[in-house]
């Protein structure tokens, strides 16, 4: 005989399951502490600075 499950109770939990799964996401994504985030942004400006003395210069205008 099969076993008899309440579909709603089985669908709240599925939802539960996936808001978990969101909620870990989210913290990986946006769960820095501010020292990372200003690291993180020292490098971009590192980086951007790097390739714009890398770049050679067109007098032609590219308007």
């Amino acid at each position: 005989m099969a076993e008899i499950f309440n579909l709603n109770k089985a669908r709240k939990a599925r939802a539960k399951q996936q808001a978990e799964r969101d909620a870990a996401a989210n913290r990986l994504a946006f769960g820095r502490t501010a020292a990372e985030k200003q690291a993180d942004r020292e490098a971009e400006e590192q980086r951007r600075r790097l390739l714009d003395g890398a770049r050679l210069d067109d007098s032609r205008d590219r308007s």
